[in-house]
This record gives structure tokens, C-alpha cells and sequence, in this order.
């Protein structure tokens, strides 16, 4: 996975390039705004948290993609700061999908009060264990980000 971040930052070039714009404190933030709102949709596409409706969760398909989105977002934080790893991820908790979701944006939630490795490393273990809890493996989770990295660098492209 550690591949990841230079195939992350020839796109992060192409849109800061295509914007005018430098890696910086506030584009760092911005970007963890945009992982928030993924996780978000990633949320609503599992339907984790809707008790009271019977309409069941999105395709496998869906929900991975929309997990490889918050990829996307980590890895170019990690690139701003020149944290770039992977974490290790521990044995999965036996708790409620809804409670992993919580624990991410309570991770993510701490990075924007503390800018820090251990924060940002915290955060994308966090996100890990989701996918994990998700019933994504590291393959299937590679090759989703790289699809979708191909289609993000065509929505650059075409003025997206």
C-alpha cells in the first residue's frame, strides 16, 4: 500500500497545479473537511446508522468505492505533512459498525484540534479498521484505489 502515496501525489500536483495552489495549513484542513464528508457518505451508503428504515445497505461495489475516497483524502494529508505510512492495524473490535464510524470522526475530530503525526497515524488506523469491519481486503482495496484514482485524474481533465 505504501505505493499509494506517490500514485496520491501525481494527482495532488496535477489539481494544485490546475488551481493555482501550494500545500498548506488551510488546504490540509479543507482536506479533512472533504474526508469528514466522505465518511459521511460512506455512512449513508451502509445505512449503518438508519434503525428505522427497512431499505437495506448499497451494493459491495458502492460502499468500496466510496471507502477508497476517504483514501484518497488521508494520503494526500499524510503527503502535506511528509507523514507517509501506512499504519499497522490491530485485531478488529467486536463492536457495531455504527461505533467504528463514530471512532473515525472522533480520530478525525482530534486531528483538527491537534495537527500531528500521531494524530493523523491514529486517524488513518481508525479509517483502516473500518474497511476492515467493512469486509475489505488490503487487495480489494488497492485496486478500487487505483480505479478511482484513474477517474479522478480524468475529472481533472475534464474541468470536473
Amino acid at each position: 500500500m505504501h505505493s499509494l502515496y506517490s500514485i496520491q501525489r501525481e494527482l495532488d500536483e496535477k489539481i494544485l497545479a490546475t488551481h493555482g495552489l501550494e500545500r498548506s495549513r488551510e488546504t490540509f484542513l479543507q482536506k479533512l473537511l472533504a474526508f469528514q464528508v466522505e465518511l459521511g457518505e460512506l455512512a449513508n451508503e451502509t445505512r449503518c446508522f438508519k434503525f428505522w428504515s427497512l431499505k437495506p445497505a448499497s451494493s459491495r461495489e458502492v460502499i468500496l468505492e466510496e471507502y477508497v475516497d476517504g483514501i484518497h483524502f488521508l494520503l494526500s494529508m499524510g503527503i502535506d505533512q511528509q507523514w507517509e505510512y501506512i499504519p499497522e492495524i490491530n485485531d478488529l473490535k467486536d463492536s457495531a459498525l455504527s461505533r467504528h464510524f463514530q471512532d473515525v470522526y472522533e480520530a478525525s475530530a482530534e486531528l483538527s484540534r491537534r495537527v500531528s503525526e500521531d494524530t493523523f497515524l491514529h486517524l488513518f488506523q481508525e479509517y483502516l479498521l473500518l474497511g476492515k469491519k467493512l469486509n475489505f481486503s488490503k487487495d480489494e482495496m488497492v485496486q478500487a484505489y487505483k480505479e478511482k484514482n484513474a477517474t479522478n485524474h480524468q475529472r481533472q481533465q475534464n474541468g470536473y
